[in-house]
């Protein structure tokens, strides 16, 4: 076995942390944040360097590297900075279902823009009343001559309202059993008539990022704008999960590893009752702690993305890596808040922010406890 990085993927992490150094600043964050304002030109400035869709092949605008590096880049960027970092390493979110399984001319036309940072993606899955359950949707595309009828709403849109498309799970047909057999991914241009975007509101964390509730009344797109195939929509998003997850785990373990350096950073110069914070004991169990849980977050991130780029795509590990690491980004932004006491609380620190940062990665893509089901599955198998 072999645990070291190459020399391509230490380039790489060097590059974001360069990046990181010279476009994030804590005025502008906290400033953003205040805005609920999408950092656009450092999302612009990363498309410029390849830093989005560096997993896309280079005749789409990427680098045509994996999904190790490519988390690589999201982990740097979240521990730049849990907000602007989450914001930009979204900003691709759901592209894979065109990289792997839209037609030619879709990747043509979209994939480039968006590794360049001109377009905005988004995948709606969610719906209202049925939350983790994407077995069966209330929105339904209907054939109608060379057209696709689309009516329906998602909710919890990442990217809603900006995305320049949505990759939509729809119900395509009704009468199939079990209802995910029916279920298809259209893509639908937001500018199409019939499409709105509603923020959700106020949000505990991830302020800079989007998040709507879209709805399709009448929208009508042409036939080809299905991605993969007819009726097996369900499958690939499950796919793109195994993915996304893997990027979700990497968001949360930049997001710990930031706070992480900021609290380390804190208790070496700060001094109480005639010492530095770090020389006592108990501090340094904290670290002790928080350290391990980072080491162990890295290893099952690194390896659930080594195995997917090996074509081993396995459910289980993926989610292991996207709960372990989400609950790891929890529990360590806590503590640093805790190390750095009543500054920690401050948002003029930071660390306050990643805590209510890391809470998010345990929710979306799948809730801690739908991560639980699919790996009592992988465990057990199928049971009568």
């Amino acid at each position: 076995m072999e645990f070291e990085l190459n020399k391509t993927q230490k380039q790489i992490q060097k590059a974001v942390r360069d990046f990181c150094k010279g476009e994030f600043d804590k005025e502008l964050a906290l400033e953003l944040e205040r805005k609920h304002e999408f950092p656009t030109k450092i999302w612009k400035k990363a498309g410029e360097i390849g830093l989005i869709g560096a997993h896309y092949p280079v005749e789409y605008s990427g680098q045509g590297l994996g999904c190790l590096e490519d988390i690589l880049v999201i982990e740097e960027l979240c521990r730049g900075d849990s907000t602007i970092g989450s914001a930009v390493a979204l900003a691709p979110f759901a592209s894979e279902l065109i990289l792997h399984y839209g037609s030619e001319e879709q990747k043509e036309k979209w994939l480039p823009k968006v590794a360049e940072a001109q377009a905005l993606s988004a995948g709606a899955f969610t719906e209202p009343d049925h939350g983790s359950d994407i077995t069966a949707m209330n929105t339904t595309a209907v054939k109608e001559g060379d057209e696709w009828v689309i009516n329906g709403g998602k909710t919890f849109i990442t990217n809603g309202g900006l995305a320049a498309f949505y990759n939509v799970l729809c119900q395509t047909d009704p009468d199939a059993s079990p209802s995910y057999r029916g279920l298809s991914v259209i893509l639908v241009e937001a500018d199409r008539e019939g499409v709105s975007a509603t923020d959700v509101g106020e949000k505990m964390g991830i302020r800079m990022m989007a998040t709507a509730e879209v709805t399709f009344k009448d929208v009508r797109v042409p036939l080809e704008n299905i991605i993969g195939e007819e009726n097996k929509g369900f499958y690939h998003v499950l796919h793109f999960f195994d993915e996304s997850r893997i990027q979700v785990a990497a968001q949360a373990l930049g997001t710990a590893q930031g706070a992480y350096d900021r609290a380390l950073a804190y208790v070496k110069k700060r001094e109480q009752f005639g010492k530095k914070i770090a020389q006592f004991q108990a501090t340094q169990h904290k670290l002790a702690d928080m350290a391990t849980k980072l080491e162990l977050s890295r290893l099952i991130t690194y390896k659930a993305a080594w195995n997917f780029d090996q074509g081993r795509i396995d459910p289980k590990l993926t989610s292991m890596a996207k709960m372990y690491a989400a609950r790891t980004a929890v529990e360590v932004a806590d503590e640093a808040i805790q190390l750095m006491g009543g500054y920690g609380y401050m948002a003029e620190y930071e660390v306050e922010r990643f805590y209510r940062d890391a809470k998010i990665c345990e929710i979306y893509e799948g809730t801690k406890e739908i991560q639980k089901n699919t790996i009592a599955s992988g465990i057990l198998g199928k049971m009568r």
